[in-house]
């Protein structure tokens, strides 16, 4: 029996580890889609192919032409980016092959759930599934809400008083501390990093409380991707998280990028629809497996 004309394509598409040489090629794939590629694209744009820069593999799938036309990020996220069918079973593949060095895989929604399905009986069971994470973005300040001109960014002396609300943030986001493992170590560092390039923002009390945070965790050329938006148990239902995020969003369109993005929860929806007065809109879908 002859093999068929997928059998054949599929037999001549390749998957393998991109080096130096491919990173010309990964940035314009990654650029196809700047908003939704952005936690990739700020990583590679940063540091290049390197996996100890990286801080993971940066899989490529190559089609029956031996054209780039995926990617997959392995580091201590799983990330898939433009994976069509044939590239999230080869990802699949070489997942398995390796075995889970991750702590989530986040992508976008259906390429995502179709290689949980490939995953799932190996790697599982997730610690949660989130399958429907709507991705919002804008290019425009908020028209409708004003800017809090109490938000400011985060100076290096003030990461102490920091730490608490971010850890606060992510303990309620996550569902675990990121005080585990290593005492927070690698968080502390990543928190301290974002004050320190200028990307983390907050509203202090006069006695030093912080009461809403945000950072611009991701930079690329042509987005930029909000995160870790928080606002103390104590002051919510005042408007904070909508007067807060239209000031980041102000400080962001004018000096980061033309494009702000963020994802959120689609069971949150007091966030959801604070964030669409704030004037952004859904442009397409996240899912997140926690482990």
């Amino acid at each position: 029996m002859l093999p068929s004309s997928f059998q054949v394509a599929r037999a001549l598409a390749t998957t393998r580890v991109l080096e130096a040489p491919d990173l010309d090629d990964t940035l314009a794939l990654l650029h196809r889609d700047p908003v939704a590629n952005a936690f990739v694209a700020t990583r590679v744009e940063a540091v290049g192919l390197d996996p100890w820069r990286l801080g993971g593999e940066m899989w490529g799938w190559f089609d029956e032409h031996g054209e780039l036309d995926a990617l997959c990020y392995a580091g201590a996220n799983l990330v898939l980016v433009n994976a069509g069918p044939q590239a999230v079973q080869a990802f699949a593949e070489r997942a398995r092959r390796q075995g889970r060095r991750c702590s989530s895989i986040v992508g976008p929604a259906e390429p995502t759930a179709a290689l949980w399905a490939l995953l799932e009986r190996s790697w599982g069971p997730a610690r949660e599934v989130r399958g429907h994470q709507p991705l919002m973005a804008t290019s425009v300040p908020s028209a409708e809400v004003l800017p809090d001109p109490l938000v400011r960014r985060v100076l290096r002396n003030e990461i102490e008083t920091l730490m608490p609300a971010c850890v606060a943030m992510f303990t309620e986001e996550v569902g675990v501390s990121p005080l585990a493992g290593d005492g927070g170590l690698l968080y502390q560092a990543r928190v301290a990093e974002l004050v320190s390039t200028g990307r983390s923002f907050a509203r202090f009390t006069e006695d030093g409380q912080v009461v809403f945070k945000a950072e611009i965790g991701a930079v690329t050329e042509g987005a930029c991707q909000i995160q870790g938006v928080w606002v103390d148990p104590a002051y919510r239902g005042q408007g904070l998280s909508e007067t807060g995020m239209a000031a980041v969003l102000d400080i962001a369109l004018r000096e980061v990028a033309p494009v702000v993005s963020l994802y959120v929860n689609d069971y949150n929806l007091r966030a959801r629809a604070a964030y669409r007065r704030v004037g952004f809109r859904e442009v397409g879908a996240f899912m997140s497996v926690l482990f």
